[in-house]
């Protein structure tokens, strides 16, 4: 039944590609979701739906990423409960029914609540469909699958550009929410092919269920691991990175991830919108779109090579100023193939300018407190997700959209200056390098 160490069995490898497989359909969807508003939002705001503003707009952006907030501080939890597997089906069931009040929404308040909902749905659907595939991986490939697991994302980002492209203008914006209900009926599909986590099972004690199913596949049981310590243990686990000199490191983590997610989900649901201000076409603003997130998956296959020979802190730091520099630059009408570059370019570095944030803090922690040093570091960030779309959103209502990339840009330049600084103090302890799916996983 086990596997060999230096190589899994046929058997173990189709099961590793049925999970990966499944769940990365799952993040594309997600990615859908998620930038679905972004694409459409030009239109909303042209047409006048709902009487939408532009404040109003930003507002309806920081709701989602409110959700997202919501979903994944408590998917971990409910997971623990009920199941990684049915937490996925939950999730996809979720954000597709709210994307279906989205477009039936006959005002900004029902549309907020679709998006408010949807967000929850995507917020918690990532971090377990990470835990899924950590799980089921082939031994010594952890990495190489969350890596790939990560670009379904952006893969979604480019898919909904498409979707608004030919949909929106011919039909309605209505149309593209519609397309977002489908995956509902991907949810039977999770339901019935997707195994349960072995992990999971193990720590319910559900050991015979495990082993029936590592049987089947021709791969291993998990070893079960200690329980977890109670809510006296977790926060002294929290309380230790505010110890000593800590405290300083522990801050400079957050503003750097506050910024930086700030400037991701900002940049996501206001670059269309912001390249029509700038007097692009809309076909030619949604393109941006596309190329935007196929920067996003180069930059995620290229980030952690690049960290592993100069550091993350390192990495993040440049990642960071490029970015800046990037988007800084958008805000300067250029020609479209020199603009379609800094767009790529911008997109190769600002999603993995963050998650290099994350693999710092992952190596630069003990092993007892790096679950809690990621997971409030990428907390933290959150609140920079709600903030950013807001942001937009009040900069276009005071007719002050051309400053909208200069203030991203700011964004950039303050986490690279939060990380470069923690780059530089000595970190605690000489930790070992943290496995790569652990500094990918928070994202």
């Amino acid at each position: 039944m086990s596997s060999s160490p230096s190589r899994l069995s046929a058997r173990g490898s189709g099961l590793a590609l049925l999970v990966v497989g499944l769940c990365w359909l799952a993040v594309l969807f997600d990615g859908l979701d998620m930038f679905i508003y972004g694409s459409v939002l030009p239109h909303l705001l042209e047409t006048g739906t709902f009487g939408l503003t532009p404040d109003q707009a930003g507002d309806l952006g920081s709701y989602a990423t409110f959700g997202m907030l919501i979903g994944a501080l408590t998917a971990g939890t409910i997971a623990d409960r009920i199941g990684r597997k049915k937490l996925m089906v939950s999730c996809v069931t979720l954000f597709s029914l709210a994307s279906g009040l989205c477009a039936l929404a006959d005002g900004v308040a029902v549309f907020g609540l679709g998006r408010t909902l949807a967000g929850v749905g995507l917020g918690g659907l990532l971090p377990t469909a990470i835990s899924m595939v950590s799980d089921y991986a082939p031994r010594g490939r952890g990495a190489l699958v969350i890596g790939l697991l990560m670009t379904a994302h952006h893969a979604g980002g480019i898919l909904s550009a498409y979707v608004a492209k030919w949909l929106v203008e011919p039909v309605g914006w209505r149309a593209a929410f519609w397309v977002c209900v489908l995956p509902l009926l991907f949810a039977p599909v999770l339901a019935r092919f997707l195994p349960e986590s072995l992990s999971f099972l193990v720590a319910k004690g559900r050991t015979e269920e495990a082993r029936a199913l590592a049987a089947r596949y021709d791969v291993e049981v998990p070893a079960a691991k200690s329980a977890e310590g109670g809510p006296g243990e977790r926060w002294t686990s929290l309380v230790s990175l505010f110890r000593g000199r800590e405290w300083t490191q522990t801050l400079l983590y957050w503003l750097a991830s506050f910024g930086g997610l700030l400037l991701v989900y900002g940049v996501a649901t206001w670059l269309p919108t912001l390249m029509r201000a700038e007097g692009y076409e809309l076909g030619s603003a949604l393109s941006f779109v596309v190329v935007f997130n196929l920067g996003g998956i180069v930059g995620m296959l290229v980030a952690g090579r690049a960290a592993d020979r100069f550091g993350a802190p390192r990495i993040s730091a440049v990642w960071f100023a490029l970015t800046a520099a990037g988007v800084y630059l958008l805000s300067v009408h250029m020609p479209m193939t020199v603009t379609m570059i800094v767009v790529f370019l911008t997109g190769v570095f600002l999603n993995s300018a963050q998650t290099m944030i994350y693999a710092t803090v992952s190596i630069r922690s003990s092993p007892d407190n790096r679950a809690t040093a990621v997971g409030w570091t990428s907390g933290m960030g959150r609140f920079g997700a709600v903030f950013g779309p807001w942001l937009g959103g009040q900069l276009l209502a005071s007719n002050q959209g051309d400053r909208g990339f200069t203030a991203f840009a700011l964004a950039g330049v303050s986490s690279m200056v939060f990380i470069g600084i923690a780059a530089l103090r000595t970190p605690r302890t000489a930790a070992q390098e943290a496995p790569r799916e652990q500094q990918l996983a928070a994202h």
